[in-house]
Formats: structure tokens, sequence, C-alpha cells
């Protein structure tokens, strides 16, 4: 799911993003996906932190995407 989301185009990521609930929802589903095919240390605090404070890191994700085109603290 990880690298599906870094497939999508651009506008897409940012729609996932900008969409309060929905980006939530990505962001776990993007991020437990990464997880289990990378289980390093850098994927695993993302996935806590995502897990605890998900709705204010979908907004700093957003911002994340739109610089640095990936997600913060998800290894894909």
């Amino acid at each position: 799911m990880g690298k599906k989301f870094q497939k999508l185009p651009r506008l897409v990521q940012l729609l996932l993003l900008l969409i309060p609930g929905v980006n939530w929802i990505t962001e776990i589903l993007v991020r437990v996906s990464t997880l289990f095919e990378r289980p390093d240390l850098h994927n695993v605090i993302g996935a806590i932190i995502v897990i605890l404070f998900g709705l204010p890191l979908g907004w700093i994700d957003f911002i994340w995407v739109l610089l640095f085109k990936h997600l913060i603290f998800a290894r894909v």
C-alpha cells in the first residue's frame, strides 16, 4: 500500500491527506503496510505516532508530501 500511495498522482495524494478522517485512515493503511514491508525503527516510530496523533499528523504530512513527495517517517 505504501508503494501504491507513492505511485499515485501528487494531486490525489494531497486530496487524500486534505480530507479529515480520510487522512487518518490513509495514514494508518500506508504506515502499517510500510511497517510490514520494512520493519525498521523509522517505520515503527511513524506507525506509533500516527496511531496516537493521527489527525494532526495528517495535516503535517499534507505539507510534507507537498514539499518532499513522501510521508514523514515512512520509508518505502
